[in-house]
């Protein structure tokens, strides 16, 4: 697990030079939501709130998201991706999409069955992230980067 961290950590580096693994996570979760509070990110990664403002500031200063109000409550900012945020996000989720195809080529579509199931059970075990849908059984997942906790 260690190592399958530091691969991880390693490879966001290359992929884009602004996009540390933790910040590509919040701007997938941006994405998937269609925007949310500071807050959220920092409950559904249980994530110091100091943290996820250090990132939430990086994030902004690279022009990558953006706070608006909320309509409902103009007190609430809620943090949504730029064009430039959604571009960036796209680039980087293509090139790790042709990393785990590239890794995962050789493996028989029985043993993509079974990682992926077993990915979900271990991810369902640590508790406090919202499960994933099952995936379709006619086809393999889509690898999807896992959240960090740093």
């Amino acid at each position: 697990m260690t190592a399958f961290a530091r691969r991880a950590r390693a490879s966001a580096g290359r992929l884009h030079p602004e996009l540390s693994l933790v910040s590509y996570t919040l701007l997938g979760h941006l994405e998937e939501r269609g925007g949310c509070r500071a807050t959220d990110l920092a409950a559904h990664y249980a994530l110091d709130k100091s943290t996820v403002s250090r990132q939430v500031s990086a994030l902004e200063g690279a022009g990558l998201i953006e706070r608006r109000s909320d309509p409902q409550d103009q007190r609430v900012q809620v943090l949504h991706l730029t064009a430039a945020g959604k571009e960036i996000l796209a680039q980087v989720t293509a090139s790790r999409r042709v990393a785990f195809r590239e890794r995962l080529a050789g493996w028989p579509e029985e043993d993509l069955r079974r990682f992926a199931g077993y990915l979900q059970r271990y991810n369902a075990a640590g508790g406090g992230l919202d499960p994933e849908p099952e995936p379709d059984p006619g086809t393999a997942p889509e690898p999807r980067p896992a959240p960090s906790r740093a």
